[in-house]
């Protein structure tokens, strides 16, 4: 019984199924669909992977966070499974251990940046891990974070971008250029996020080829099918 991997971004789920392992795409609202599917149809647990925004001011474009839990804007924290998060981190000894903090909308200002790191502690945000934690929890099974800074915390999120990327994770060049066209100044901003993704996307890529073979039994990170995270931990 394997794990799958969800991913918000039509390239990360690319790079993800280098892994060998089954891959979702959804972003928003549907990333908890998303996950719920995954686990309905036999995953014995989710990897969260791709980009994400930096929070803490000490992690660069590039930067691998492995997560010790999520976090949300509330307050609430849900673990990541320890023998998962062991097993990645003997696997890739350069990626941070810290929290990440789920967010419904991209954190885009700086100062939005640094709030959401006072109020959560949390050393990055993406928009994907918090739906597979809750899902995870409501069925008893293991979720893992494993994701790469893209936007540092020191830079905002030029609004081209975000205009850019549509309900399915990927990425109109039209909206981008219709954007651009209104608002030619942000070029250079967009340039340099075009940089800092690219160090972003071949972290992960790394990454997803040195993910383990086989994690604690039946294929990549595979439990038992009799097992729950309850029988287990």
């Amino acid at each position: 019984m394997a794990a799958a991997i969800l991913t918000g971004m039509a390239l990360e789920a690319r790079l993800a199924r280098r892994s060998g392992m089954p891959v979702a795409c959804a972003t928003g609202d549907a990333a908890a669909a998303a996950a719920h599917r995954l686990l309905e149809d036999g995953a014995c647990g989710i990897v969260s992977f791709g980009i994400a925004g930096g929070l803490a001011p000490d992690l660069r474009p590039g930067s691998l966070v492995l997560a010790s839990a999520v976090v949300d804007e509330g307050g609430a924290v849900f673990e990541a499974w320890q023998p998962w998060r062991d097993r990645l981190r003997n696997t890739l000894p350069q990626a941070h251990s810290a929290l990440i903090a789920g967010a419904r909308m991209p954190v885009v200002t700086v100062g939005d940046k640094a709030r959401l790191r006072a109020l959560t502690g949390a050393a990055a945000v993406d928009l994907e891990s918090l739906a597979v934690a809750r899902a995870c929890q409501a069925w008893g099974r293991p979720f893992a974070v494993l994701r790469a800074v893209a936007d540092p915390a020191w830079r905002a999120l030029p609004t081209a971008a975000l205009a850019g990327l549509n309900g399915e994770g990927r990425i109109t060049p039209g909206a981008v250029l219709a954007r651009l066209t209104a608002n030619p100044s942000q070029l250079v901003a967009l340039g340099r996020l075009a940089w800092d993704l690219g160090r972003a996307l071949a972290a992960l890529r790394r990454a997803a080829g040195a993910f383990p073979a086989d994690l604690l039994g039946s294929g990549p990170l595979g439990l038992d099918p009799a097992q729950r995270v309850r029988d287990v931990a």
